[in-house]
């Protein structure tokens, strides 16, 4: 049976995520969604929910009932303002629960690995209870519920003093067994244009959407490993807090970042182990005719054949001329499409309202 307390914790919950899936859109705009990251839990700022408070009954006197009325001022001080107030409250979101919220919305259905699953983990699977173990595998409530089952049967149990002392014969354990388990693994490669035209207000468009894009993939694999390279006329590997804030001044070569990743890529990612995902943003500038016929060869001969998706996302700048994106769609006008739906998708996004979007696009097909 549920107590009243978790019964009520679970209502809360749903208000919460109710609030959360209303205000999706909005917390993306004001970038308040990525407030407090950790290992696996957000802090969300969310608005207008009550916060549960004791109520009294009424009082016949007592300290602090003297004269006056309601709400009356208890000395000279200025007025106070008519409007009411906003309740904020911070709450911890799990980022499963996050993704699952982020589907409905978006109404995205799950996505279905490829390839041979070879690679297994080796878990501990709690299987049953038994009467020996170690203290820390200790079942409380089975013991307990074995020492009054004793109690009872000795008629040592008295109702008006419910105490229940456990001796050793009831203690009991939970037992495991060791269970491999498949694991389904993706490989997240995040490439951005790092030149001169890519300013903070689109790296932080970047951040955002790749927050996002990392956390539905993460809900759909057991392993994920995330690599960052950046580029301007040349492209390395980074740190995830170097990718967000890094800055150049020269050109653009986009098919630097992409031979970059095929390395990668043929160093570290079997395709018959990994689920591959390849993003890159840019503002769509890039240095000439020559390195966006280079860039196409690189998708269709050498990423294209090892991924499950590619895709590209081109924020808006003022200096960038976003002709790469017209690139890609002249290419690749089906998104290079076969039974799983198209392979190369492409979006725009102009401000924070357009990230939803962009990641309804990129996983509509469940790839």
């Amino acid at each position: 049976m549920i107590s009243s307390i978790e019964q009520d914790h679970q209502r809360f919950r749903q208000i919460v995520r109710g609030k959360i899936r209303k205000d999706l859109r909005k917390f993306l705009s004001r970038g308040e969604l990525i407030g407090k990251e950790g290992r696996r839990f957000v802090s969300i700022p969310v608005h207008d929910i009550d916060i549960p408070t004791f109520r009294y009954g009424d009082n016949a006197g007592g300290v602090g009932m003297g004269e006056g009325g309601e709400g009356e001022s208890a000395g000279n001080q200025g007025q106070g303002g008519e409007q009411e107030g906003k309740h904020i409250l911070e709450v911890d979101v799990s980022l499963e629960e996050l993704a699952d919220i982020l589907a409905e919305e978006l109404q995205l259905p799950r996505i279905k690995p490829k390839g041979a699953h070879r690679i297994t983990t080796i878990r501990d699977k709690y299987t049953g209870i038994r009467p020996i173990g170690p203290a820390s595998l200790r079942h409380f409530k089975r013991t307990y519920r074995e020492a009054l089952k004793r109690q009872l049967a000795m008629g040592l149990y008295d109702p008006d003093k419910p105490i229940v002392v456990p001796i050793r014969h009831d203690l009991r354990f939970r037992s495991w067994n060791e269970v491999r388990k498949p694991q389904s693994n993706a490989a997240i490669v995040y490439m951005m244009d790092v030149s001169g035209s890519m300013g903070d207000e689109q790296k932080e468009l970047v951040r955002l959407e790749a927050f996002w894009i990392d956390t539905w993939l993460r809900r759909n694999y057991e392993g994920i490993e995330s690599r960052y390279i950046v580029h301007d006329v040349r492209a390395g590997e980074v740190d995830k807090k170097t990718f967000f804030s890094v800055r150049e001044d020269g050109g653009t070569r986009i098919s630097s970042a992409f031979q970059c990743c095929h390395e990668l890529l043929e160093q570290h990612y079997d395709p018959a182990e990994w689920n591959i995902y390849l993003f890159h943003f840019s503002d769509g500038d890039n240095s000439s005719e020559a390195d966006n016929r280079l860039c196409v060869k690189i998708l269709d001969q050498q990423l294209l054949p090892k991924c499950n998706l590619f895709g590209y996302c081109q924020v808006t700048s003022a200096y960038g001329s976003g002709s790469f994106l017209n690139v890609l769609r002249e290419a690749f006008p089906k998104g290079l499409a076969d039974q799983d739906g198209p392979k190369v998708v492409t979006t725009k996004v102009d401000g924070r309202d357009d990230i939803l979007d962009s990641l309804r696009t990129f996983f509509k097909s469940g790839r």
